[in-house]
């Protein structure tokens, strides 16, 4: 997890243009993803004034300093001119107050602006410094692209888990960590991956040592991040060990506040681990869109388990019949021979 972030690395990732203070961008750093519009700071008020974060004025607080005498409207940009403020934010290409870029030059804290709404604006800072400044936790495995489905490869130490990412990126898919997995929590339903600087596009292979998958396969064979959809674990082959054969013995693994489905496959010489991992994320693709091919197993099978039923029924009702007409019979050819 990243302590802070650098203003000047905020104007970067959220496209952000600088109207004064370029000098001071790389100094200045925020280390919360929390943005404040300062409203009730413009009446005067500051029993709560949360100075450690971004400053955003919109068309609201603009035309509202619009409406103070210039005394009065620079008390107030001296008071929000923190020495721990990061920067002030001007949304929808308003210009900022002359007041507010004379107490901010005081204080050297950058004054950015954008052509966005300031909803927009307001959305981009937040899920940069959201990305930036979550709780990380590292994990062993490799982390890839099947299908659009970010697959988390774990296993024990030479189980193959870089042999099968090497052959998965020779199929068309993409990398995007291997050995290291970083993952953290983008929201209440979501687990990013993405790999530490300084493993970045660098895949490791036995016998090889360490190959860099972009150079050799292209910059469409890697990928920054990825939302980790499955965890795929890859366990030696035992005779003892139960595997899941029907698919409904799916198990979850708890990320920060996130669940994320696991399944195990057993390793076997001859085994194609890249075509099962196919498999399996063209199958969870499938079963998330509403199609369940055990379902259809199970369906099938008591169908079937119907129709024997019905025939077994028949079958019984005509044995039944056939018994009862030769019961008959031979009551009536017992009559006939009382009669003689």
């Amino acid at each position: 997890m990243a302590e802070s972030v650098t203003i000047a690395d905020l104007v970067k990732n959220a496209r952000l243009d600088v109207y004064a203070g370029e000098e001071y961008l790389a100094e200045r750093s925020v280390s919360t993803s929390d943005i404040s519009r300062p409203g009730l700071e413009l009446t005067g008020f500051f029993n709560y004034y949360p100075s450690k974060r971004i400053q955003l004025l919109g068309i609201t607080e603009i035309s509202y300093s619009k409406g103070l005498s210039h005394e009065e409207l620079l008390k107030v940009m001296q008071q929000m001119c923190q020495p721990e403020t990061p920067a002030f934010v001007i949304s929808t290409q308003l210009e900022p107050p002359e007041e507010l870029l004379e107490a901010a030059e005081e204080k050297h804290i950058p004054i950015l602006g954008s052509k966005l709404t300031t909803s927009r604006v307001l959305s981009n800072m937040t899920n940069y410094l959201e990305d930036k400044l979550a709780e990380r936790q590292s994990i062993h495995g490799v982390l890839v692209d099947v299908y659009g489905l970010g697959i988390l490869i774990t296993g024990d130490s030479g189980v193959g888990k870089s042999e099968t990412a090497l052959e998965l990126v020779k199929r068309g898919h993409r990398l995007i960590a291997d050995d290291r997995v970083e993952v953290y929590q983008q929201d209440e339903q979501t687990l990013m991956g993405e790999a530490p600087a300084i493993l970045k596009h660098l895949l490791e292979i036995r016998g090889i040592g360490i190959i860099d998958v972009m150079t050799l396969f292209g910059t469409g064979a890697v990928r920054s991040r990825t939302k980790v959809s499955l965890i795929i674990h890859l366990a030696n082959f035992s005779k003892d060990a139960k595997y899941d054969r029907l698919g409904n013995g799916t198990q979850d693994v708890k990320f920060f506040d996130v669940n994320v489905p696991k399944m195990v496959i057993p390793v076997k010489t001859g085994r194609n681990l890249a075509i099962i991992i196919e498999a399996a994320a063209m199958n969870f693709r499938a079963q998330s869109m509403g199609y369940d091919a055990t379902e259809t197993f199970d369906r099938n099978l008591n169908n079937l388990i119907k129709v024997n039923s019905e025939k077994d029924a028949d079958e019984k009702k005509q044995e039944d019949k056939a018994k009862k007409a030769n019961k008959k019979a031979l009551s009536k050819k017992s009559g006939d021979k009382d009669k003689d």
